[in-house]
């Protein structure tokens, strides 16, 4: 039996999304809002400044839900109180810039690594139902200290589940590729270059792939994880490949591409899935689900879904994916991207 579309139950519930002012925040709060009635969506960010932009578009008399709470996730006791009464968390909050985390550990860990520690305490202390983190392909066997620090948050987060009991926090992860469009991506970047007739596009290495994900999609698909996680779960979608150069030549066909070298910290290619987790991997009809280690519960969802145990030595990464996206694809792919977006703004 294969799944059906799933029906995502969170109407009057009371909902906190940490780092709410990132571009994966706003689109969650702008979806919550035209599909759902949430009984409070608290977004938890440091940035006043952030918050105050965001709510030029979602305003709290306009949406007397929604509510601003400005709080560092590395502040286990402003967590704690931000969180009473909450019945959900989607901890999006990270630092994310590869070569910034090199350069800059100490802050790194504080906030991915002890920021993931507070966030399952905090859940913990208010008796929260449901907790998703997101997390990175780089976490995958990770080399740099960004994708090592994902890792860290995402263990802690599925051990958390040991530590609620059957009918405590379930605590879940959402782990994807880079996001379209989202900022620092290369999408905009490439698109700034083209509209400045730069004479070169740099090209970290021609050989280069990554997995790519729109930011509706990856809001969506956390959205559809919180009906069906079961608690430890590390859910990781089916999602396309694409060569950087690709990219570059669906943008700006005519500007010549220069390679400069890889970033500190890069990869090659990145991955999803290693060929140790794949033996505790299920196979979904559009997904990956990465089972616990230890699980406090029966995976009879996922088989009676039409799962499927993962090879021996399988691995998800973006070289060998089996859904890619040539310089024609993208092209359309961007087109259909755009006009989405266009729609959603008018």
């Amino acid at each position: 039996m294969s799944e059906q579309e799933i029906k995502i139950d969170i109407d009057g519930k009371a909902i906190l999304i940490t780092g709410g002012t990132g571009s994966f925040g706003k689109r969650f709060v702008e979806t919550v809002l035209k599909n759902h009635k949430p009984k409070r969506l608290v977004i938890y960010s440091r940035d006043e400044f952030k918050q105050y932009e965001m709510q030029q578009t979602f305003d709290t008399k306009t949406y007397p839900c929604i509510r601003y709470f400005i709080g560092d996730v590395r502040d286990v006791e402003r967590l704690k109180m931000a969180m009473n009464g909450i019945d959900i968390v989607i901890h999006a909050a990270a630092l994310k810039h590869v070569p910034a985390a090199e350069y800059n550990p100490f802050e790194c860990i504080q906030t991915n690594v002890h920021g993931a520690q507070n966030v399952v305490m905090a859940s913990l202390a208010n008796n929260v139902e449901k907790v998703i983190a997101l997390s990175t392909d780089k976490a995958a066997s990770p080399i740099n200290l960004y994708g090592a620090s994902k890792l860290a948050s995402d263990k802690i987060f599925v051990a958390a589940n040991h530590f609620s009991g059957e009918k405590g926090t379930k605590f879940g992860v959402v782990r994807y590729g880079n996001v379209l469009g989202s900022r620092g991506s290369v999408l905009p970047f490439f698109r700034k270059l083209a509209a400045e007739k730069a004479k070169q596009i740099p090209i970290t290495d021609p050989r280069m792939t990554r997995f790519f994900i729109t930011l509706q999609d990856g809001v969506d698909f956390v959205l559809e994880n919180l009906t069906r996680m079961q608690g430890g779960e590390i859910f990781v979608p089916k999602i396309p490949s694409m060569k950087i150069t690709d990219i570059a030549s669906a943008i700006a066909p005519n500007i010549e591409q220069k390679t400069v070298g890889i970033r500190v910290g890069e990869k090659l290619h990145e991955l999803m899935i290693g060929c140790d987790d794949a033996r505790v991997t299920l196979e979904m009809n559009d997904y990956y689900v990465i089972q616990p280690p230890v699980m406090h519960w029966k995976n009879d969802y996922y088989m009676k879904h039409g799962a499927k145990s993962c090879v021996e030595g399988f691995e998800y990464s973006s070289d060998t994916n089996n859904h890619w996206l040539d310089s024609s694809d993208i092209k359309e792919w961007l087109k259909q991207f755009d006009e989405k977006e266009l729609e959603r703004n008018a």
